[in-house]
């Protein structure tokens, strides 16, 4: 939203006219205490909020509410500072009013409710109408039954630090493209909904559009858009072409939806555009542009070109499986009911995914030492990493600092101080398949002149061995069963990436077919094949 979107509140109070009876009846006071509550005659009480107090509790508040008096309907809640500023926002720069709030049946402590106002600037209204709940907790120092105060209870689609406001938009409207000129919209594609508004907020006024007037969360987050909740004006639409394909943007948003907390990217590797991307989250995080996590073993990409283009072993050279390997005082394992075995190639330990075989080489050989630096190096000269990539949005370009003792070792497996994305690990198996690092990217760089990363890229014969040992992954190894059923020139690798804390691993999960490369992430979802694998395989069914 621009500046110059006009406010009103007195006193903290915002004025509206209160459609109806609804809660106006109940008789609010205003006290400020200990819990962001006033204090309550009688003895304190414990225990969880009997059902009368919470139909007593949340009737004040939708009455404090309707009757636009925002000190009183936050001095309701358990945190009033943080209530009555957006309660303040919600009547004042939000311009929203004739508020009326029906309440549903109470489900113990919450209580579900929907909302019909109005949304009023410089001559224009419009109707607001959405659904919400609130929960009832009781004070800790005051016993009291309050609000379990939280942005949602305004509206659900608000988080911690966001706001709203209503006037002249921040960015003209835009309708995105895809690659064929198809249109892209949050209606048909859900999980796309913050990469439009964020490419909206970046080259609105590059589309060819002009502003309209609108209420909207004005979110916290760097690099995130303003989410339109009503539009008072229609601006002019400007047209956005970008990389993303329909069917595979579909199919991404069809397999996320498999497992919660789970983000997939698709890339063209001989392009570096961004084919999908797609979340399935409770909350609005792009993980899969912006996530940082341990990968897990779909690092081992990484690291096999390091110990190739180090003349360390190669595909058919030695890679020894034993049941464990020590690192500087770190005893490393591989997963549960792996067959050790000393004869091992690099090709076989990279498809079973062992865990030793990659510890044991992380220090190179007398011939070929290898050093803290190495894999650093590797994943940014070669692989593009941590190059300050430039998307179109906000992303993560990944981390792989150089790590003393064990976490050197930890790094190399793709656990350690490693941070990457489903994005980074797309990348980086279209780097591995062609050789080239294409910095991926949303919108095309002409539109407004940034500078692409680059990258050195990889050996032909790297390449060739990289290539074929995804293959072998895919068909042979530990990404057979997911991608079972996959036509053409296929590759994969899996990861599970253990968290501190967290009783089952993250799923990691990479793969390739023809010209379209994908990752995929699902937090607390085992092994790479278990979560991760179908997602990535659905994404790359569709080619492209």
């Amino acid at each position: 939203m621009r500046n110059g979107a006009k406010v009103a509140i007195v006193g903290g109070v915002f004025a509206v006219v209160v459609g109806g009876v609804g809660y106006g009846a109940y008789n609010v006071v205003s006290t400020v205490n200990g819990d962001g509550g006033s204090s309550a005659a009688g003895a304190e009480r414990t225990g969880p909020p009997s059902g009368d107090e919470v139909e007593e509790t949340s009737g004040k508040f939708f009455a404090a509410w309707e009757q636009g008096d925002a000190a009183a309907a936050a001095d309701l809640t358990d945190n009033a500072a943080a209530a009555r500023e957006l309660l303040v926002a919600y009547g004042g720069q939000a311009h929203i009013g004739k508020v009326k709030v029906t309440p549903g049946k109470a489900v113990g402590t919450r209580v579900p409710f929907s909302v019909s106002a109005t949304v009023s600037y410089e001559g224009k209204s419009k109707p607001l109408t959405y659904k919400s709940e609130l929960g009832i907790v009781r004070g800790e120092t005051t016993g009291r039954a309050l609000v379990d105060w939280r942005p949602s209870v305004l509206h659900p689609d608000l988080q911690a630090g966001d706001t709203l406001l209503t006037g002249e938009s921040a960015s003209p409207p835009i309708e995105a493209l895809d690659r064929d000129g198809a249109v892209l919209t949050k209606e048909k594609y859900p999980s796309l909904g913050p990469v439009l508004d964020a490419l909206r907020e970046r080259y609105g006024d590059k589309a060819g559009g002009s502003p309209g007037v609108e209420l909207a969360i004005r979110h916290a987050g760097e690099g995130t858009g303003d989410t339109t909740l009503v539009t008072l004006a229609k601006g002019k639409t400007g047209k956005l072409r970008t990389t993303i394909g329909a069917g595979a943007q579909a199919a991404a948003e069809k397999a996320v939806k498999q497992y919660p907390e789970s983000s997939v990217v698709a890339v063209k590797p001989s392009t570096g555009e961004v084919l999908a991307v797609a979340n399935h989250r409770e909350d609005a995080f792009n993980a899969a542009f912006q996530g940082k996590a341990a990968p897990g073993s779909t690092m081992k990409i990484v690291t096999a070109a390091m110990l190739i283009d180090n003349g360390v072993t190669a595909m058919n050279g030695p890679a020894p499986c034993p049941a464990t390997a020590t690192w500087q005082s770190g005893t490393f394992h591989n997963l549960t009911g792996m067959q050790p075995d000393e004869n091992a190639t690099l090709a076989n330990s990279f498809a079973r995914s062992c865990n030793t075989a990659f510890v044991k080489l992380v220090d190179g050989s007398d011939e070929r030492p290898l050093s803290d630096e190495s894999l650093t190096a590797e994943a940014q000269e070669r692989f593009g990493i941590g190059k300050d990539w430039k998307t179109g949005i906000v992303s993560f370009d990944g981390s792989v600092p150089a790590s003393e003792g064990a976490k050197r070792a930890a790094n190399a497996i793709g656990q350690g101080d490693v941070q990457m994305n489903p994005l980074n690990m797309a990348s980086v198996t279209a780097t591995a398949i062609t050789g080239t690092f294409r910095q991926p990217y949303l919108v095309s760089p002409k539109l407004d002149g940034r500078e692409l990363a680059t990258a050195r890229g990889l050996p032909g014969g790297t390449v060739a061995q990289l290539k074929q040992m995804m293959r072998l992954t895919a068909t042979s190894g530990t990404g057979a069963q997911a991608m079972a059923g996959l036509s053409g020139d296929i590759g994969a690798k899996t990861g599970s990436a253990e968290v501190d804390g967290q009783e089952t691993s993250n799923s990691w999960f990479t793969g390739f077919r023809g010209d379209v490369a994908a990752a995929a992430m699902t937090e607390k979802g085992g092994h790479g094949g278990d979560a991760a694998g179908p997602i990535v395989a659905a994404v790359l069914r569709t080619g492209g």
